[in-house]
C-alpha cells in the first residue's frame, strides 16, 4: 500500500505560478506511474497530466499543455507538478494518484492510491 500526499496549493492571481508536490509513503512509488487530477466545484474529477515511471514520458490534457509541467524525483520519492500562466479556470482541488501501470493513462480508473487533494485557487 501505498500512502500519498499532497501540497503547494494556495491561493494565486491569474498569470502567477505555484508548484504542486506528492510525496509517497508506505513503499517506494519509483515503478509506478503517477497522474495528477483536478475536481472543481460542481464538476467530475478531471484528468491533468501523468508522468510514466522513470520520467521518460509525459502526457497532458490539453487545456493545461503549454503551461503545467509534471516531473518526478524517484530518489525522494516525490512528484512535482508545475503550474504557470494560471487561470481563474484551473480552480479545483488537486490530487494526485498512482496507477499499478508504469506507463501512465489518462482514465481515473487506471489509478489505484489517490491522496486527499490540494486547493488550488486562482483569483481574477
Amino acid at each position: 500500500q501505498v500512502q500519498l500526499v499532497e501540497s503547494g496549493g494556495g491561493l494565486v492571481q491569474a498569470g502567477g505560478s505555484l508548484r504542486l508536490s506528492c510525496a509517497a509513503s508506505g513503499r517506494t512509488f519509483s515503478s509506478n506511474a503517477v497522474g495528477w487530477f483536478r475536481q472543481a466545484p460542481g464538476k467530475e474529477r478531471e484528468f491533468v497530466a501523468t508522468i510514466s515511471w522513470n520520467g521518460g514520458t509525459s502526457y497532458y490534457a490539453d487545456s493545461v499543455k503549454g503551461r503545467f509541467t509534471i516531473s518526478r524525483d524517484n530518489a525522494k520519492n516525490t512528484v512535482y507538478l508545475e503550474m504557470n500562466s494560471l487561470k481563474p479556470e484551473d480552480t479545483a482541488v488537486y490530487y494526485c494518484a498512482a496507477s499499478t501501470l508504469r506507463i501512465g493513462k489518462t482514465a481515473r480508473g487506471a489509478y489505484n492510491f489517490w491522496g486527499q487533494g490540494t486547493q488550488v485557487t486562482v483569483s481574477s
